[in-house]
């Protein structure tokens, strides 16, 4: 009887075990990144014609050496946030659209809606496009395969250093041939 006890405490042990191996972090890094994780945040995003390279979220790039006097100062990209989930390539499945920022030299902080599509176990970055530089992001949301951008801009005539006050709302849809984005001219409703 205690050899039948010990085969079955043995054989407990090596399913907890297997359990616990397979649900390890070196056996899922091997699986690749799960649904859940952000590696969207980790992709290259084209921003003005430039490959960005995204560190969790964060890109630092220092001048080239010899560059143009006063160009000394790094260009920071980062993740700003505004996520919309939603399918932006008409495949059925959840992809991801957000605002980034660019800080260079300048005074100001550029706004850029990027977007990632999700292909199998991870995603697939969609060139960035310009919304605007100091502005006041609202909310950006997904509709009917439109990437749609909220937010507020100072009115015309208005210096730089004015608060944004009006109301403005980009539409974008994707050319996936390109992976680029192109503006939608909106009727409003």
């Amino acid at each position: 009887m205690s050899k039948a006890v010990f085969a079955l405490v043995a054989l407990v042990a090596l399913v907890v075990g297997g359990f616990f191996w397979l649900n390890s972090s070196p056996y899922q890094e091997k699986q690749g990144k799960s649904a859940g994780e952000d590696s969207y945040k980790d992709l290259t995003y084209m921003i003005e014609g430039k490959p960005v390279q995204l560190r969790d979220g964060y890109a630092e790039e220092n001048p080239p050496v010899g560059g143009a006097l006063g160009s000394a100062s790094k260009t920071i990209t980062r993740y700003f946030g505004n996520e919309a989930v939603g399918d932006i390539d008409g495949d059925g499945v959840a992809d991801v659209a957000f605002l980034l920022t660019q800080e260079g030299g300048g005074s100001g902080t550029f706004f850029y809606a990027a977007a990632a599509l999700r292909k199998g176990d991870g995603y697939l970055s969609v060139d960035a496009t310009i919304v605007g530089d100091r502005v006041a992001p609202q909310t950006t949301e997904i509709r009917d395969g439109l990437v749609i951008v909220n937010y507020a801009e100072r009115k015309a005539g208005e210096p730089m250093t004015a608060r944004p006050s009006m109301g403005k709302s980009l539409y974008l849809k994707l050319d996936p041939k390109t992976m680029q984005f192109g503006e939608v001219v909106h009727q409003g409703r």
